[in-house]
């Protein structure tokens, strides 16, 4: 097992009063309840920073999804206007 370390934490009574009685009704104590709180913390901490990574990554692939979009847009309207140069033989106007 990890090495642990003890800590003192404040908290104001209200708080206290609310993780007593957690505590007691799942029939832990104060130390398994805060780091059990933390943890949490921390899992969820993870899961928003990967979702805000995932959510910039997309928006930044549909910026360079757009441009290869427009780039192969500009391409098909050139080569399609030079098929119709090849096929009547005159460029329109």
């Amino acid at each position: 097992m990890a090495e642990t370390k003890k800590i003192m934490v404040s908290l104001p009574d209200s708080l206290l009063k609310e993780v007593d009685f957690i505590v007691a009704m799942e029939k832990k104590n104060r130390s398994e309840f805060v780091k059990e709180a933390m943890k949490f913390y921390l899992r969820e901490k993870r899961k928003l920073e990967v979702s805000k990574r995932l959510k910039d990554g997309y928006l930044e692939m549909s910026n360079i999804n757009l441009a290869l979009a427009e780039i192969g847009f500009d391409q098909d309207m050139k080569e399609l206007s030079m098929y119709e140069i090849n096929l009547t033989g005159c460029e329109k106007m």
